[in-house]
């Protein structure tokens, strides 16, 4: 999903990574690290990579608040995922053009 380059370019700080302990389809935990947030409309979305393998395709989480906390949330709704991934996609072709 992700084409981002960590090099001196990219907008995030290297040295405090946020991470993230996932769990996939098959139970498996992976370690994600936050790179990328952007909003659509009144939503805000968070891309992460797999730490261990940052050339894996990255994952979108929507992000919502719970009392203070912010939390990490699946896209369940085909309709909210197209339209994510829509606005993600002009976000990465304006970032390398």
């Amino acid at each position: 999903m992700s084409d981002h380059v960590h090099d001196e370019n990219c907008n995030h700080d290297h040295d405090e990574e946020a991470v993230f302990i996932v769990t996939d389809e098959d139970g498996n935990e992976h370690e994600m690290v936050l790179v990328y947030t952007f909003e659509t409309g009144d939503q805000a979305y968070a891309v992460l990579l797999d730490r261990n393998d940052p050339e894996d395709d990255g994952v979108i989480f929507r992000i919502e608040e719970d009392g203070e906390d912010e939390v990490l949330v699946n896209i369940e709704s085909d309709e909210e995922w197209e339209r994510v991934m829509k606005v993600y996609e002009e976000l990465v072709a304006q970032e390398e053009g």
